[in-house]
């Protein structure tokens, strides 16, 4: 099975070179040549295009930042749809909305293709490792054809129903995420004005029902003021606000979760976009 990838970045490179390191042929594309040089290392082939990459390919996959990156790759008169062969399958994992899935699982249906929508659930170091939870949408047929693939590349693997439930399951996770790390960042700063022990605060919050992912992971870097962005506020920011238009879409009305939107917007504002998503921590008043 022939394999296309366009997209490397912290998180397309690491299922990328897992495809390669199971011994599967991939032909990888990306704007970034270091990007592409990093991948080359383990394997593969280097494709000098877009349209290359998904010529011939069995199998595209696509890992792009915006959901307006894939409509302009994959739904207009360059579609690279057209250039993939009769009966090939495309496997996003980018981060997007549910309306956007179903104009990918639409069009490619009309091309003769199949689509699914397989975004990730952690970050850059699990994507690399192999460990990376992957959560699956599109018809059932198609998910157990690429099963097996899938779990090469990450795991657990989960079939969610269709490219709408994969799409939306991903935005409510981040929000949740988002809107915890909002709510940790007050109550950090709140500790630090009562005069508790930045450490001992977290620690004590550790072992009470303030225990969370975030507290584990991100509380240490808030500590060590380290903002390296391992999911960065820019990125954050566009899936919380993909999120909340869809609720918005559903007429729901998700006041903590546009709170926690909100503290990532003045981050942004603040000139901290590019650094990590715990920065909300420096604009908490």
């Amino acid at each position: 099975m022939k394999f296309g990838f366009i997209g490397l970045g912290k998180m397309g490179g690491g299922l990328a070179r897992n495809l390669i390191r199971a011994g599967y042929e991939v032909v990888v594309f990306d704007i970034s040549k270091e990007a592409v040089e990093r991948t080359l290392k383990v394997g593969g082939r280097p494709a000098s295009s877009t349209v290359e990459a998904a010529t011939g390919a069995d199998c595209l996959f696509t890992s792009l930042p915006m959901p307006v990156d894939l409509e302009n790759l994959l739904l207009g008169e360059k579609s690279l749809y057209q250039v993939m062969k009769p009966g090939a399958t495309h496997i996003d994992v980018s981060t997007i909305d549910p309306k956007t899935a179903r104009k990918l699982a639409n069009n490619a249906e009309e091309k003769g293709l199949n689509f699914l929508a397989c975004p990730l659930g952690m970050g850059p170091a699990q994507a690399e490792e192999g460990s990376e939870p992957i959560f699956s949408g599109g018809k059932k047929e198609v998910f157990d054809k690429f099963e097996d693939v899938l779990k090469k590349i990450g795991k657990p693997v989960y079939y969610t129903g269709d490219v709408e439930q994969s799409t939306a399951f991903k935005l409510i996770s981040n929000m949740v995420g988002m809107t915890n790390m909002a709510t940790l960042a007050e109550g950090l700063k709140l500790g630090e004005k009562v005069g508790i022990d930045p450490a001992l605060l977290q620690e004590l919050l550790k072992v009470t029902g303030a225990e969370s992912f975030q507290l584990r992971v991100r509380g240490p870097w808030v500590l060590n003021k380290d903002y390296a962005p391992r999911f960065s506020v820019n990125l954050a920011l566009k899936d919380v606000r993909l999120g909340n238009a869809m609720a918005d879409d559903l007429g729901m009305m998700l006041d903590l979760c546009k709170k926690g939107m909100g503290y990532l917007a003045a981050a942004q504002e603040n000139g901290y976009g590019d650094e990590d998503c715990n920065a909300v921590f420096k604009v908490v008043r």
